[in-house]
């Protein structure tokens, strides 16, 4: 195998790979870092897949908490547009418990929260979610798990986390990031002016090429 195939081999969606020449390795600085899937991912997500959490198909209710509009864009090094990824977002309600078999059941279950969303980016790389502000639950600070995924690649997963939540830098996960790269994990949860959500921020994924050959050179 040459070089050149090799380092090809090497490149992953997001920042979750080591690059080996300097110019490659500063580049890599502006992806997004990728982190775990984490042990709640749905087992069977629902079949209302949509981008609105804060609803139930069937239930008049809306979810509890502070109603959140979650947008970006997902873009690749040369901020170009990526259209006809799939975008999915899965998190904790209110009351801190997922919709998961294996959480905690000693918690209540908001019924009005779906859990889980997902959306495919427009031609202009932008995809859009409504749900709730993360909230807390023991040993984690509040976060958003979110998955970009390709046909053929493997899925870059990560998670978005409240920027200024002080129980940032008591969190496992965060810390572990390098410091210069945490701020790309970060978003602003700022007031909106909306008559249902309260709260926007925004969120941009930033993602590497995706090669010929890199699902089946990274699940080998």
């Amino acid at each position: 195998m040459s070089s050149h195939s090799g380092l090809r081999r090497r490149l992953v969606l997001g920042g979750s790979a080591t690059l080996l020449s300097a110019p490659l390795a500063a580049a890599q600085r502006a992806l997004t870092p990728s982190q775990m899937l984490g042990p709640f991912y749905p087992v069977t997500p629902p079949l209302h897949q949509d981008n609105d959490l804060t609803r139930v198909e069937g239930r008049s209710g809306r979810a509890l908490g502070q109603i959140a509009d979650l947008s970006g864009r997902v873009l690749d090094l040369d901020s170009r547009p990526l259209a006809g990824l799939r975008v999915e977002i899965w998190q904790c309600d209110a009351n801190g418990r997922y919709r998961h078999p294996r959480d905690r059941g000693d918690v209540e279950e908001d019924p009005n929260f779906q859990g889980f969303g997902h959306t495919v980016t427009d031609a202009e790389g932008r995809y859009r979610f409504r749900t709730i502000r993360p909230v807390p639950y023991p040993g984690r600070t509040p976060h958003i798990h979110a998955a970009v995924i390709q046909e053929g690649t493997r899925p870059f997963v990560t998670q978005i986390y409240v920027a200024g939540e002080p129980l940032n830098l008591r969190d496992g996960l965060f810390t572990r990031v390098p410091e210069a790269l945490r701020p790309l994990l970060l978003a602003d949860f700022v007031p909106a002016d909306d008559p249902v959500a309260t709260l926007a921020a925004e969120f941009d994924f930033v993602l590497a090429p995706v090669l010929a050959g890199l699902f089946e050179a990274n699940t080998a």
